[in-house]
């Protein structure tokens, strides 16, 4: 799916935010409108440059359940400001280098933020801004109906979301429809192949070249015009930077520094919008491993901007606020997802299955405790040439699909799984799954942490046919949400990454 443009096409070179809140009512929320909340003052003569809209939080939930967790984990910590405290709420972090930079980040919005005191009012962006707020008062009042007395879902003739694996069905189709309705996506158009408007079509990194190729392609969301646009597009590639300027021998990341501060010097320089917002209405997309170190070089960009990432690592500061995590596909170039009938569980017979390298410490794990030693839990480096049965034909005829984390959190055979129709197992740390803002995992996978592995038939073997069957059915109703289709097709992975987008723009109010 490789972008057509040419070489000489053009000149080179934030779900709700908030913290978890408790309120004495129904305010349980989940990661879904998790925002980026940044608020320096309270009178209007001391306005701050970007922050929480008053309408929110929004309770997600359709109950009282604890939403799954939004904190950060590893190398950094996050306080809780002092009560009635208006304080950007970045994370504190243990390393200094970090910390200097996020002490730099709120001196720099704060100064940002007077300096534009007593100037004109930006009235393209208060356009946008209203729109914006609708959307929320209407998405809210979907939210309020749906625990009050759930109301009929709309009639929609491509998809009517229902069921447990929805965390609340009601506010995703009124989301969704809004999104449809209003969202408008600015694709930055500065920039050349290969590293730029490009992505790889055929390997674990797939992910970039198909949405980079999607984003660029699309008719419905895109406009041609900068001021009608909620979110920005940065359209540079960190696999393709890496393919092309990477030496292996010399291993200098220092390729990635230049050109995407390079990159974003240009687009500063050229457009209002990065500096309008310190580009918290920007976003970047990437899945190779070292997508999260690219944003570093950039710190607006690390901390600030929306980064849609395959490595959804928490320890690795993805922050589910602002950042949304994608799926991880490994499709062969020029072929579409295929979906095969899901096979009923009378015709499951393996338990578990995996097959694929030890990369990690994880799946290190995985084979010390069960390769070759059971025969209801295949575990193996590769599908054996002589067997009966294919890698996919493995996955149709297991019960759970074993998904261990590489060296990155991120795994394809979380997709694959689904695509099977078979119970994704989990088997990581710190990663946030594709589209936890809607999706329920808990219904549709299972979660096994690292030290449970000795354990791992004795759990898979105490989910009851009732329980495995409300899981399998959970997978079934969710596979749409991760079909690639060209062009898109409402519901699918194209649009379930951009209602993410829409999801975290909708929770960022930049003032004007």
């Amino acid at each position: 799916m490789k972008n057509s443009r040419t070489a000489s096409a053009r000149s080179s070179s934030s779900a709700i935010a908030a913290p978890c809140i408790k309120a004495v009512l129904f305010l349980s929320f989940s990661v879904v409108l998790i925002t980026l909340f940044i608020n320096y003052a309270s009178s209007s003569n001391n306005p701050s440059l970007f922050s929480l809209p008053p309408s929110l939080p929004l309770p997600w939930h359709n109950d009282r359940r604890e939403p799954p967790p939004s904190s950060f984990s590893g190398s950094h910590t996050e306080s809780p400001p002092p009560e009635n405290s208006k304080t950007a709420l970045y994370p504190t972090f243990t390393n200094p280098k970090m910390q200097r930079a996020v002490a730099n980040l709120v001196n720099e919005l704060k100064e940002e933020s007077l300096s534009r005191i007593g100037k004109n009012r930006d009235e393209k962006i208060a356009m946008v801004e209203a729109g914006l707020a609708k959307a929320r008062a209407l998405i809210k009042n979907a939210i309020f109906k749906s625990r009050v007395s759930p109301p009929p879902l709309s009639p929609d003739s491509d998809y009517v979301p229902q069921g447990q694996v929805y965390r609340n069905p009601y506010a995703f189709q009124k989301s969704f429809m809004m999104m449809e309705s209003m969202f408008k996506i600015y694709v930055y158009e500065e920039g050349e192949l290969p590293m730029f408007h490009n992505g790889p079509t055929s390997d674990i990194y797939t992910s970039e070249g198909i949405f980079i190729g999607l984003f660029e392609s699309d008719t419905r969301f895109r406009t041609q015009d900068p001021d009608r646009a909620h979110v920005y597009f940065l359209p540079f590639s960190v696999s393709m930077i890496l393919q092309h300027l990477f030496d292996p021998a010399v291993r200098d990341k220092g390729v990635l520094d230049h050109v995407i501060t390079d990159y974003v010097r240009v687009i500063s320089n050229k457009y209002p919008y990065w500096n309008r917002s310190l580009g918290a209405d920007h976003f970047m997309l990437a899945c190779h491993d070292w997508g999260p170190r690219a944003t570093w070089y950039n710190h607006h960009l690390y901390f600030t901007s929306m980064r849609a990432l395959c490595n959804a690592n928490t320890s690795e500061f993805f922050n589910p606020r602002k950042d949304l995590s994608i799926p991880e596909l490994d499709l062969k170039e020029g072929l579409l997802t295929q979906v095969k009938p899901n096979q009923e569980p009378s015709n499951r017979k393996i338990l578990a299955f995996f097959a694929g390298g030890v990369h990690g410490p994880i799946r290190g794990a995985l084979f010390h405790h069960w390769k070759d030693k059971d025969k209801d839990i295949i575990v193996v480096n590769k599908v054996p040439e002589n067997s009966s049965l294919s890698y996919q034909e493995f996955m149709h005829h297991s019960k759970f699909c074993l998904c261990p984390s590489g060296y990155q959190v991120a795994s394809q055979r979380v997709v694959e799984a689904i695509y099977a129709g078979c119970v994704p197992v989990l088997i990581n740390k710190d990663f946030v799954p594709p589209f936890s803002d809607v999706l329920d995992w808990d219904k549709l996978s299972v979660n096994v942490a690292v030290r449970d592995l000795p354990e791992l038939k004795r759990i898979l073997e105490g989910i009851g046919e009732e329980e495995y069957e409300a899981l399998r059915q959970g997978v079934g109703q969710v596979q749409r949400h991760f079909v690639v289709n060209n062009p898109p097709k409402r519901y699918d992975v194209f649009h379930m990454v951009v209602h993410s987008l829409w999801l975290r723009r909708l929770n960022l109010r930049i003032n004007s």
